[in-house]
């Protein structure tokens, strides 16, 4: 699901990621032309994450900085905040505890 907040897009996630969804994940993530992209993440509802959800968080984070914007994951769950600190992802994108926090500044 996704929806604006304050012209920040915000994808909220449920259930697995991995290579059966990535490819949603990474239409959802897919940066138009022209756009300056503002995005966060809540993965307040994943439950599971392989390195399919990693490489496309990755590729993400490159297309939204390319174009002069910012890619931010919110409220991960244990499982998944181990995951992104084992492969160190989480000194790659800016990872918030909250979507509060996520929002702001």
């Amino acid at each position: 699901m996704s929806n604006t907040t304050d012209g920040i897009c915000v994808l909220t996630l449920a259930g697995e990621i991995d290579h059966h969804t990535g490819v949603e994940l990474r239409q959802a993530l897919d940066v138009p032309d022209g756009v300056r992209p503002r995005i966060v993440v809540d993965l307040g509802r994943v439950t599971f994450m392989d390195s399919s959800g990693i490489n496309i968080f990755i590729a993400a984070h490159h297309a939204t900085s390319e174009a002069g914007g910012w890619l931010r994951l919110a409220a991960p769950t244990a499982s998944v905040m181990r995951t992104l600190q084992i492969v160190g992802v989480d000194t790659v994108i800016d990872c918030r505890e909250t979507l509060t926090r996520a929002l702001s500044n």
